[in-house]
């Protein structure tokens, strides 16, 4: 193989583990579908993040009645590779967090976590009260993919609306300090004017970070208030492990 051949290898497989990163877990098929790969050469590539650590399988859980043959293979980005993305800065971040709440206590971790999400807020609030509000978490998810979470938006089949997060910067970090998510589920209720309700974190193990937003009729009921969940919303509850799962 030439150089330019690997080369063109190694591009193919970052986009193979790009796309495992901001649509996983995600089936082989569904992969060569969207880079235009022959099943065998996507096969290949998955072969070779396996082994690397970058990414692994997982079996799809069963739904309904299926036919014979082997359950669907899914694919999901290890921690490993999620480090490969970014990460550089998470020992400086941790340590001066650690200083923040031993000298000052940990309320002023929740104060830096506020800071942190208000630039997100002071910038998107004058956008989101030009759009109509089913197009809010929209644009909430692409402006978080610009800023590198890799985030979608979908209907919710619970109702309401799901904004998923398929990367997150400041993962480990927030693992050791939980401020950073509660901070930033905050300020999606803010921007979004409705009840919102985190239901996993990357920083908590599960693949995906999830946030259930719930239906707009609920907002009209009761106002608003920063970084609200919506206790009574039952069916969101009982989709937490479908949403763990499927990251849709």
């Amino acid at each position: 193989m030439t150089n330019a051949e690997k080369g063109a290898e190694r591009g193919t497989r970052a986009r193979v583990a790009r796309l495992i990163l901001e649509h996983g877990p995600v089936d082989a098929a569904a992969l060569g579908e969207r880079l235009g790969l022959t099943p065998a050469a996507v096969r290949r590539h998955l072969d070779a993040l396996v082994a690397e650590g970058m990414i692994e399988p997982r079996t799809a859980r069963p739904r309904g009645q299926r036919g014979r043959g082997r359950p669907a293979k899914l694919f999901i980005i290890t921690d490993a590779g999620r480090s490969a993305f970014e990460h550089a800065y998470d020992g400086l971040a941790g340590s001066a967090l650690r200083f923040l709440a031993e000298h000052m206590g940990e309320d002023a971790v929740a104060r830096f976590a506020r800071s942190q999400v208000s630039g997100l807020v002071r910038r998107l609030e004058p956008q989101m009260r030009e759009v109509p509000a089913e197009q809010r978490v929209r644009v909430l998810a692409e402006a978080l993919t610009a800023d590198g979470y890799a985030a979608s938006a979908s209907t919710a089949k619970s109702g309401g609306e799901q904004l998923c997060q398929h990367h997150c910067p400041v993962a480990h970090v927030a693992a050791e300090f939980p401020q950073l998510c509660e901070a930033e589920t905050e300020a999606f209720g803010q921007l979004l004017g409705t009840p919102v309700q985190r239901l996993a974190t990357i920083a908590h193990g599960d693949g995906v970070c999830t946030t259930h937003v719930s239906p707009r009729v609920l907002a009209a009921q009761r106002p608003p208030r920063h970084g609200d969940a919506d206790p009574d919303d039952g069916n969101s509850r009982n989709a937490i492990e479908k949403n763990k799962e499927t990251g849709r």
